[in-house]
């Protein structure tokens, strides 16, 4: 058999070599072909499913291919997170990322993955800052007496969440009680409904949640607000200082956005990111993120990456100087 020449075997050997390239850019150019699943590790009803409804629907008619919502609760996000760890990196399963995912790392002593190595970041969502409010009956109405009461009253006070190592509800408030040098009775709940009903009730005091939450017993004089936890304070409750006007450097807020299998290509991230970023601009998905109490995230995968990267590192000093372990 004649065998090429030099010339054209080095053509060939270039042209097989680029072959995965143009495969992955064909690929990506094609995409999505068929339906994605956006798998949500919690339950329906909560801010990040109808997030993830938002961003689902916007992108399914953006892109021509339904963008189908999955719910898989289950060990604070672990369940439905491992089920995207586990599932081929084509871009056609993709991951809900709340801030558990930052706080398991460090919650949960082992894990079968590691959420930085095996998630790749996609793009941010959306902020929703919390607020922290206390039951009408408790006779503070700024940040510094509710400090100087609970110094006067130790054990009195109970901190509702909604369950052990939220990140809003019990973390948040670990994270204050350090700063602010006061001890208050943790007393954590299974989900946040039945924490803010005993809230409302009286049976616990303060409570750190999510704005959207809270808002409308706010507005209805059924909770007293005492400070947000955005580094500004918000258009929803104007005359409500933040935290950090008191304790300087407090701010925490629960985050939102899309992940993939790692290993997903670049080429397919780009789309998603892209076409999510164009979302977030949209005037009528910043409404409704709007309503849900939250401001955009938009920007790169990177981006992304460094704010999860950012986050898992702040809150896991918080959770080994509280000892705080999961149920």
């Amino acid at each position: 058999m004649k065998l090429p020449h030099r010339r054209q075997f080095l053509h060939l050997a270039a042209s097989a070599a680029a072959l995965p390239a143009v495969t992955r850019i064909a690929s990506a150019q094609s995409y999505p072909s068929r339906p994605v699943r956006l798998i949500v590790p919690a339950s329906a009803g909560g801010t990040g499913d109808v997030l993830a409804r938002i961003a689902g629907q916007w992108l399914s008619e953006r892109l021509s291919q339904q963008f189908i919502i999955d719910n898989r609760p289950g060990a604070s996000g672990n369940v439905g997170t491992e089920a995207v760890v586990r599932a081929s990196p084509d871009g056609y399963t993709l991951l809900l990322v709340f801030p558990s995912n930052a706080t398991n790392a460090t919650l949960y002593d082992k894990l079968n993955f590691n959420f930085i190595r095996d998630i790749a970041p996609v793009a941010g969502l959306m902020q929703v800052p919390n607020v922290v409010v206390v039951h009408p009956s408790v006779p503070v109405k700024m940040v510094p007496e509710l400090i100087a009461y609970a110094k006067a009253n130790p054990g009195k006070l109970n901190m509702a969440s909604g369950g052990v190592g939220t990140l809003g509800g019990h973390i948040a408030g670990e994270l204050f009680k350090m700063m602010a040098g006061i001890e208050m009775v943790h007393v954590p709940y299974r989900g946040n409904v039945p924490a803010l009903t005993d809230l409302l009730s009286g049976q616990v005091q303060v409570m750190v949640v999510a704005t959207s939450s809270a808002l409308e017993y706010v507005r209805a004089g059924k909770l007293r607000p005492l400070a947000v936890t955005s580094t500004m304070r918000l258009n929803e409750l104007p005359d409500v200082p933040t935290m950090n006007e008191f304790l300087p450097g407090y701010q925490t807020s629960s985050w939102y956005g899309v992940g993939a299998p790692r290993n997903t290509p670049a080429e397919i991230v780009t789309v998603l990111n892209r076409n999510i970023n164009v979302a977030l601009a949209d005037p009528n998905v910043k409404m409704r993120l709007g309503e849900l109490g939250g401001t955009i995230l938009p920007g790169s995968p990177d981006d992304f990456g460094r704010l999860i990267a950012e986050e898992t590192e702040k809150w896991s000093k918080v959770i080994r100087a509280a000892n705080i372990k999961a149920e």
